[in-house]
């Protein structure tokens, strides 16, 4: 029979090893994967929450690239390691919002597999076309791409990224029939559009700036909610004529699940405390993200309700990778 004061004691004992392990963590070098393939915003997070947690917490911050599926091949290997905090991922709608209703046989769960550390910011994604198509708005390309079903091809990052997804959300919205090309990551469709290989493609904001400003290629909206500091004369697609159209692509840190509640604790601390930095802000700002920071609490409720917005789309859509 276990007496009261031994349930106190042995209370009392969990509660002193807890505080002790939240003292001492990390204790040596944390991996955090980037399911993606360097050079692409998702990596660019990634490196950026490197550099933010390796002062704060005394430890080096390895970013490890392991792009595959749509991101789901590194998120996967997160949704397997040791729930000791000593490996992340760099999670967006690509792994945790698309991949549970376009992949039939996911080998995680984003909900059930993991555990919510931070919602770290939103970046803005714009429709940029090749400058030999005709259109110069958002609504005379819909006109074109109905005059021509099937005739034109948009670029992705790979089949159930968000790029690929947003693509035939907007397929669906403006009611037009354009061919998706899947590329090894958006750098390669990034290309192929600069080439004339393919006609359009939902890219960053930041990554598509130069090309637009020098005639490279031609932004026609935002599929954000507003528009950007960052050129404040590009409208939103909403605004451009598509009513209602908007896709926030987000990025937040995870770890596997059933990470110590006193680890999350510290490793949230440590990111917002990081982002508050000026010269981190800054640098954030000029990647184009918009800049969030939360709970672990409000972070999961992002990825619920995500995964809800996106099930619709995919089951609309038809959209599906096997």
């Amino acid at each position: 029979m276990i007496l009261k004061n031994e349930l106190v004691s042995a209370a009392a004992l969990l509660a002193a090893v807890s505080f002790a392990h939240a003292q001492s963590y990390p204790v040596k070098t944390i991996t955090l994967v980037v399911p993606a393939p360097a050079g692409g915003p998702t990596d660019i997070i990634g490196r950026l929450v490197g550099q933010i947690l390796t002062p704060q917490l005394g430890q080096n911050v390895i970013v490890d690239n392991r792009s595959g599926a749509g991101n789901t091949l590194g998120t996967e290997y997160v949704a397997k390691s040791k729930p000791d905090g000593y490996t992340l991922t760099v999670g967006s709608p690509s792994s945790h919002s698309i991949a549970p209703s376009i992949y039939k046989n996911l080998p995680y769960d984003p909900v059930r597999d993991f555990t919510p550390v931070v919602f770290l910011a939103t970046s803005p994604t714009v429709l940029v076309i090749h400058p030999s198509l005709p259109a110069r708005t958002l609504k005379e390309f819909i006109v074109l791409a109905k005059a021509k079903p099937g005739d034109l091809n948009f670029g992705s990052g790979g089949n159930g990224t968000t790029s690929h997804l947003t693509g035939e959300y907007f397929k669906m919205a403006a009611g037009v029939k354009i061919t998706h090309v899947p590329y090894k990551g958006s750098g390669p469709a990034t290309t192929d559009l600069l080439a004339g290989q393919i006609q359009m493609m939902f890219h960053g904001l930041h990554l598509s700036l130069p090309y637009i400003r020098s005639g490279k290629l031609r932004g026609l909206g935002l599929t954000s909610p507003k528009r950007s500091p960052l050129m404040p004369e590009l409208p939103t697609i909403s605004e451009a004529g598509l009513r209602g159209f908007e896709v926030n692509t987000w990025y937040g840190i995870l770890g596997p699940a059933g990470l110590p509640k006193d680890v999350v604790a510290r490793l949230n601390g440590a990111i917002l405390k990081g982002m508050e930095n000026p010269a981190m802000r800054q640098r954030m700002v000029d990647q184009g993200l918009d800049i969030i920071g939360s709970t672990p609490e409000q972070f999961a409720k992002v990825i619920a309700d995500e995964k809800a917005k996106w099930a619709k789309v995919v089951q609309q859509s038809g959209a599906r990778v096997d």
